[in-house]
């Protein structure tokens, strides 16, 4: 990884002071909300604040080796969607947890750590969000960040270091966290939901009897910089038909980041049923208009030989 190098220059009387810091960067995996024993509920929408837990690693439809954060101390916390508005109340050295092996085991010990809980599927920690205010949301949403603490740029004792756009979120900097979106007593969600189909008529467009993929991945960055990875599976208890499933993104435009994987060589793309102009590995926009409420954005994918 390449390094940046800062300089300390002193008038006379002083040595010159060289130090390194190594560029940032997103964590590799994915974040995503759950419950305390890591089994999805109607698909990130929550009855109370106190029943959404964070998990961290392979989420929903990944497999053990895949999405796996990497192995390092992180800070999180709550925002309203646009990230303006922090939404954690405690300082931010009650919010830090351990990951190894790509998955959370530990929240670190500091007198105010949160609650954990235990992921029935992988056998990895969840940490609860709580305490955190109100979302100003009229439907619901929230927004849970995480970061590298060596990415962390706001002092552990304090709560809040303030906002600015695209840079300093309250400590955060969109470009170097993983984020995920979630509901709690909302009613009516949007969606984005991606399919990847095995085109087995030949026509390069998904028709109802397909045979849909599961197991594969994108790559969803949201309205504000803020990415994660989502992957495909089924589960009917929380309506979940063979889809990566984005609840709740914000209004504004987001994109996902659609690459040739194993199991799917990508072929055609569609939008809300729109093919895309070119076939192959790339990124497409999905754009939420604030007039629109309640709104499923289906992204089918076509996986070739």
């Amino acid at each position: 990884m390449r390094e940046r190098v800062w300089v300390a220059l002193c008038v006379v009387g002083c040595a010159v002071g060289v130090t390194t810091r190594v560029i940032a960067s997103a964590p590799s995996g994915a974040i995503f909300t759950t419950v305390a024993d890591g089994s999805e509920v109607n698909a990130n929408l929550y009855p109370t604040k106190e029943s959404v837990y964070l998990d961290g690693g392979p989420g929903p439809g990944a497999p053990q080796t895949a999405a796996g954060l990497d192995d390092a101390r992180y800070v999180f916390q709550v925002t309203d969607p646009s990230g303006k508005r922090l939404l954690s109340t405690d300082q931010a050295r009650c919010r830090q947890f351990d990951v190894s092996n790509g998955i959370i085991t530990n929240v670190v010990a500091t007198g105010c750590q949160h609650v954990t809980g235990f992921d029935i599927d992988h056998g990895a920690r969840t940490v609860q969000l709580m305490p955190y205010s109100d979302t100003p949301n009229a439907g619901g949403v929230y927004k849970v960040w995480a970061t590298k603490l060596v990415d962390y740029r706001c002092a552990l004792t304090i709560v809040d270091c303030g906002y600015k756009a695209g840079l300093n979120v309250h400590g955060f900097s969109p470009s170097d966290s993983k984020t995920d979106n979630f509901k709690v007593k909302s009613k009516i969600a949007q969606e984005i939901d991606t399919r990847f189909f095995a085109d087995t008529n030949g026509n390069n467009y998904p028709d109802v009897g397909e045979s849909w993929v599961d197991g594969l991945q994108v790559l969803w960055s949201d309205t504000i910089g803020g990415s994660n990875v989502k992957s495909s599976y089924f589960d009917a208890s929380v309506n979940v038909n063979h889809e990566a499933h984005i609840e709740a993104p914000e209004d504004g435009t987001h994109r996902l980041s659609i690459s040739s994987q194993p199991g799917c060589n990508v072929g055609f793309i569609y939008v809300n049923g729109v093919r895309q102009p070119e076939p192959g590995p790339q990124d497409v926009q999905v754009q939420f208009p604030k007039t629109t409420k309640g709104l499923t954005i289906f992204v089918d994918v076509q996986c070739v030989q």
